[in-house]
């Protein structure tokens, strides 16, 4: 929500902008030049995405120190008939939405509502248990960050996503399937599992009595009037506004088929969410700049554990990922992957921002890895531009 400047703030923007100026004759580089640098920063990496990762699609939206924002494509958006890239075109966020989740999770906990050391027996009883899983000794943080021991659902769920797509499951199934796996000692280590955020999503809705969509637009995208981002009803397949198409992959490498329409029901809280670079980009800089959440509890989300040696020194809070950049510093996000899309990106230390898109996974590119690495790449070089 925009809220009217006091002189005092009023007064430290027409600082900021004087120093810009000033740092601009100094170097002896113009302005508008070091914006058009920046410009062509992004849209180079947007194009690395699509020519050397191998992505149909990519979009991203850069918002620099001060506030202004633009919009970026790169690649095609269908295919077959070689359609452009629509301007900050919605797409699947997947597992940003788990911010969102957060998000709203928090302000019950400011609102004195729910506890974040609290047992998750307290609000949800009886659910929560299973060989090696006890309820009443994991904490509503532990299941927020990852270290409730839980077992990832996803990790024995049906991977043919073109044989699945239309298949419809309720959270509670998603718990169920989890549970068929044995956990593991709750606060002993971060291991990342999807089971958390269908949790953390029983909880808002048993203690607010609502469903989870409701609260989330309520209290989260309404608020910041994010037009274009909504969590999809229930059984709604396909994308409401102008997007890319999502194209998937059996196999890396394999031939990418066309896989926009489908259920996003076994994502539910932990990555159903759809929106554009745009909103998702205001979204995390609202977050990080404390219009969400009092001072204390976003701290809170800012108090993070080590990851796993893989994720490259990358750091887990509450819903964010802190990420090192090679100019210094952390960028603050999530990111977010789903058959279709994948979207990364984050708040840099100056409150530059960025969020890419791209319209496939890296599972379905000739290299997994470098793909999602060249995704990481392309956020440090525009943070870092």
């Amino acid at each position: 929500m925009t809220r009217p400047q006091s002189n005092a703030r009023l007064a430290v923007t027409i600082a900021a902008a004087c120093s810009v100026a000033i740092s601009a004759v100094i170097t002896g580089i113009p302005a508008y030049s070091q914006d058009r640098a920046h410009r062509d920063v992004v849209q180079h990496e947007l194009d690395a995405l699509v020519r050397d990762a191998g992505f149909p699609g990519a979009l991203a939206t850069s918002r620099d120190a001060r506030g202004r924002s633009r919009d970026y494509t790169a690649g095609v958006g269908d295919l077959e008939t070689g359609a452009r890239v629509p301007l900050d075109g919605q797409v699947r966020i997947g597992s940003n939405s788990k911010t969102f989740v957060a998000v709203a999770l928090l302000q019950l906990v400011d609102e004195g509502e729910v506890d974040l050391d609290a047992p998750v027996e307290s609000y949800l009883p009886g659910l929560v248990h299973g060989d090696g899983v006890d309820g009443s000794l994991i904490t509503v943080r532990e299941v927020l960050q990852h270290t409730s021991g839980v077992p990832n659902y996803t990790a024995v769920m049906n991977l043919d996503f073109f044989a699945t797509r239309h298949h419809y499951v309720e959270p509670r199934e998603l718990l169920d399937l989890a549970l068929t796996q044995p956990g593991t000692p709750p606060g002993s280590a971060w291991s990342y599992s999807n089971t958390n955020y269908v949790i953390a999503g029983l909880i808002v809705q048993k203690v607010t009595g609502r469903p989870l969509a409701e609260v989330v637009t309520d209290r989260v995208i309404e608020p910041l009037h994010l037009r274009d981002t909504y969590v999809p009803d229930r059984g709604e397949e396909e994308l409401r506004e102008r997007h890319p198409l999502g194209y998937h992959a059996s196999e890396p490498g394999g031939d990418l088929r066309d896989i926009t329409v489908l259920d996003p029901s076994w994502a539910w809280a932990a990555g159903d969410i759809v929106s554009t670079p745009s909103d998702l980009d205001a979204f995390f800089v609202a977050l990080l700049g404390g219009e969400l959440l009092p001072p204390e509890l976003l701290a809170e989300m800012q108090t993070t554990v080590e990851t796993a040696p893989e994720l490259h020194g990358m750091r887990y809070g509450l819903a964010l990922f802190s990420t090192p950049l090679s100019c210094g510093g952390v960028a603050w996000g999530h990111g977010g992957s789903i058959p279709g899309y994948e979207t990364g990106g984050g708040v840099g230390p100056d409150g530059r921002s960025v969020t890419v898109a791209v319209t496939a996974l890296p599972a379905a590119t000739a290299d997994p890895e470098a793909a999602w690495e060249r995704i990481n790449e392309a956020v440090d070089a525009v943070l870092c531009a």
